[in-house]
């Protein structure tokens, strides 16, 4: 058995894939496989009104917030939220809490003006900043919920006046928000919504239609709205896995459950590492990630061996970023909790040994 803690693409729940297997030689009885069925056949249509209605219900959303699933990825996504809510006179307000926000940062350079309104970068990103000020003026405030590659994370989510856009990318759908309250929220949904290829966008369509310039079709939120995500081609499997994915969710009690689950692993995982001799955190103990998380030995000429150990017991996917060295634990949605017991397992025979 493989235990699989990579950060993304990541693991998928066991009935996600057996059932995407069996879609792949015979889609719902069709004789067709999935891969090769019309994207405006009632066959395909069902599955994106099926994913699109659970993310709204998942959420809890308003008759004012849209769903709409992309390509791109969350990278696409630093391009085409300032090229549709900021104006080249305008400000946007953005938190630098690591790579994604400072890659969103440089993006939205391109159409408008960026105030950095908090940044914890001299510390390499190991908290998440709390005095600061988002000045009203600002068109929209950006923030990453979730930093994947410094096991950061949002415990709280600030509240401001100006629309709230989320890069949720690392942590969508694993713990009870107010998703409401954002203006816009996108994620990429190969860590916790499916298979990579496919990308979420909630929007508050009051936001929209408010620019001088002219966007591009396909990059116009607006265009995609009205064509139900079907404005060209949408990426079909990968739409399928997150339909699978979700429905997976909702049968296994939603976001309330599996926060509490998320819960238990985060805290058996630092509750080891917070208790070993030769292994220790490396994120700000508030701010630390229920997602992503990151470690590093007291020793660092161990880490190697201990990787080795790692991969001899099945232990896949632990090297952390280059960023930040050591290690890095992905405890997402699918990932069971008898995963985490496991490698904590093994983490306490390392350091017998």
């Amino acid at each position: 058995m493989i235990y699989n803690f990579n950060a993304g693409p990541s693991v998928l729940p066991q009935s996600v894939l057996q059932e995407a297997s069996n879609a792949i030689v015979n889609f719902n009885n069709s004789g067709l496989s999935i891969l090769e069925i019309g994207h405006r056949t009632p066959l395909f249509e069902a599955v994106m009104n099926e994913a699109i209605s659970l993310v709204k219900e998942l959420m809890k959303l308003d008759d004012d917030h849209e769903v709409l699933f992309l390509h791109g990825g969350a990278t696409t996504q630093f391009m085409q939220i300032p090229m549709n809510l900021l104006n080249e006179n305008e400000t946007a307000a953005y938190a630098d809490t690591g790579v994604w926000s400072t890659k969103g940062i440089k993006e939205a350079r391109l159409f408008g003006n960026v105030d950095i309104v908090c940044s914890s970068k001299e510390s390499n990103y190991n908290f998440i900043p709390k005095d600061f000020a988002v000045p009203n003026a600002a068109t929209y405030f950006h923030i990453t919920t979730n930093n994947t590659i410094y096991g950061t994370q949002w415990q709280q989510i600030p509240k401001v006046s100006i629309p709230l856009v989320a890069d949720m990318s690392s942590d969508i759908l694993s713990r009870k928000l107010d998703f409401n309250s954002f203006a816009l929220i996108f994620a990429g949904a190969q860590k916790n919504m499916g298979a990579a290829g496919a990308t979420l966008v909630v929007v508050n369509k009051q936001i929209l239609g408010k620019l001088k310039r002219a966007i591009p079709a396909i990059m116009d939120y607006q265009n995609h709205i009205k064509a139900a995500s079907m404005l060209n081609t949408p990426p079909v499997f990968a739409v399928y896995a997150s339909m699978l994915t979700l429905r997976w969710l909702k049968e296994n009690g939603g976001v309330e459950a599996i926060e509490k689950i998320n819960n238990q692993k985060a805290d058996l995982l630092y509750d080891a590492i917070d208790n070993s001799k030769i292994f220790k955190p490396t994120a700000a103990k508030e701010d630390r990630s229920k997602m992503n998380v990151c470690f590093v030995m007291e020793d660092v000429e161990k880490e190697k061996a201990f990787l080795e150990f790692a991969k001899q017991n099945n232990i896949y996917g632990i090297k952390g970023h280059r960023s930040v060295g050591g290690f890095r634990a992905s405890l997402y949605n699918a990932l069971p909790l008898s995963s985490v017991e496991y490698l904590v397992g093994k983490m306490k025979e390392f350091e017998k040994r």
